[in-house]
């Protein structure tokens, strides 16, 4: 293979509906087992594509341990019925783990070592704690109690999103409105059937004791189909979400409500080459422009999309002009609202059709997901470049660029 520069080209982009962590329809459903699903689900969107030509499967998870541990990569390439050829890695950048994913799966194709590879990401954070079952940190991160700013995550997320509401000037009133908008906006989107083309509905089985026979040893099956995200809301309102109590901080404004949801799903992308296009005959729907990635103090991540969208278009040879669709995955709020006022982004075209307030954050699929929301809005709305950006914690930004084809 003549290793080159070259495009990588999306040819299938599809993803899960979003659980509710908890108490939601795929609480019970593994994160290996829906990781499968979108493998399967990407294959069957390009039949004329030889299961042998795809390289490896790149996966991103943020806490890759239990149920999603072992290198749930390749756990999931196996249980989708892919070729024992096809490797898989697991790889972490927290909440950006799918984009960077995508990126990787890309720069394989664009330096000319692969011509068909998959990028996905997967998580169930009803199975695993956000912090994982045995969080465990480093004794130096307490032992100077003056750096602590440094480390950010020895006190979790939420205060770093009342920090960044404090210093961003972000008030309470702006965090509920905006959370509001996130809503009507994917209720908005799930009414009009804009999500069809991105979902692939999903099965899952909830399994209970047969209390009512008496030999023991049976179990009741109670089967259910996803096909919408389960976390938007009709009742959702200003007035509701000022009676919120703040969740991090006595004083704070960070609420539960206007803060993303924990969330269970997965997503998947098939990208090629040109060669490899032309060879199973393969419609391009985007092609990958460009990615960066950029760190910022940790006390602060979720400004981390501040530094690297300007990175990311300056990579692509792009202005944000030239951005028709934003998706800025909303962590919290606070962190999007002074993201969106410090680099002067459209409201518009951030989040047009909701985001993760509403829709959930599977935290290391959700790269992956609203990866594949670029890639159809794009077709949909015949716009040409989209963007998908995150914070990250521990004191990271990223963000990658997309075009329709």
């Amino acid at each position: 293979m003549s290793k080159q520069v070259q495009d990588a080209y999306i040819v299938a982009a599809t993803r899960t509906p979003i659980g509710r962590s908890h108490r939601g329809t795929l609480r019970n459903l593994r994160p290996d087992e829906m990781l499968a699903a979108v493998l399967r689900a990407a294959m069957a969107q390009v039949p004329g594509l030889d299961p042998k030509s795809v390289e490896d499967v790149i996966c991103g998870c943020a806490i890759p341990e239990a149920q999603q541990g072992l290198n749930v990569a390749r756990i999931g390439a196996v249980l989708a019925g892919l070729p024992h050829s096809v490797g898989g890695i697991t790889v972490n950048r927290f909440c950006a783990s799918g984009l960077s994913a995508v990126q990787m799966a890309a720069d394989r194709i664009r330096v000319g070592e692969a011509d068909v590879m998959i990028a996905a990401g997967t998580e169930s954070m009803s199975m695993v704690p956000m912090m994982g079952n045995s969080p465990s940190l480093s004794p130096v991160i307490f032992a100077d109690t003056d750096r602590l700013d440094d480390y950010g995550i020895a006190y979790g997320m939420g205060l770093t999103a009342e920090k960044v509401a404090q210093q961003w000037k972000v008030s309470r009133a702006a965090q509920d409105a905006f959370a509001v908008e996130s809503h009507q906006r994917a209720l908005k989107a799930q009414q009009a059937g804009a999500f069809a083309a991105e979902i692939t509905p999903i099965e899952a089985v909830d399994r209970t004791a047969d209390l009512a026979n008496s030999a023991g040893g049976t179990t009741i099956e109670k089967r259910r189909t996803l096909s919408l995200d389960e976390g938007p809301r009709p009742d959702t309102s200003a007035e509701g979400l000022a009676r919120l109590r703040p969740v991090f901080a006595a004083r704070g404004s960070v609420t539960a409500g206007n803060s993303s949801q924990t969330s269970d799903g997965a997503g998947a992308l098939i990208l090629v080459s040109e060669r490899a296009a032309k060879q199973f005959d393969l419609k391009p729907l985007a092609r990958f422009v460009g990615y960066a990635s950029r760190g910022v103090p940790p006390h602060l991540m979720g400004i981390g999309p501040i530094e690297a969208i300007p990175a990311a278009l300056r990579n692509a040879g792009l202005r944000l002009g030239d951005i028709d669709w934003i998706e800025l995955n909303e962590a919290f709020a606070a962190q999007s609202l002074a993201v969106i006022n410090t680099l002067g982004l459209d409201p518009a075209k951030v989040n047009p059709m909701g985001g993760a307030i509403a829709l959930g954050h599977p935290l290391g699929a959700t790269g992956a997901i609203r990866s594949a929301t670029v890639v159809h809005a794009l077709r949909r709305k015949n716009l040409k470049y989209g963007m998908v950006t995150m914070c990250v914690g521990m004191g990271q930004g990223a963000a990658g660029i997309f075009e329709r084809i």
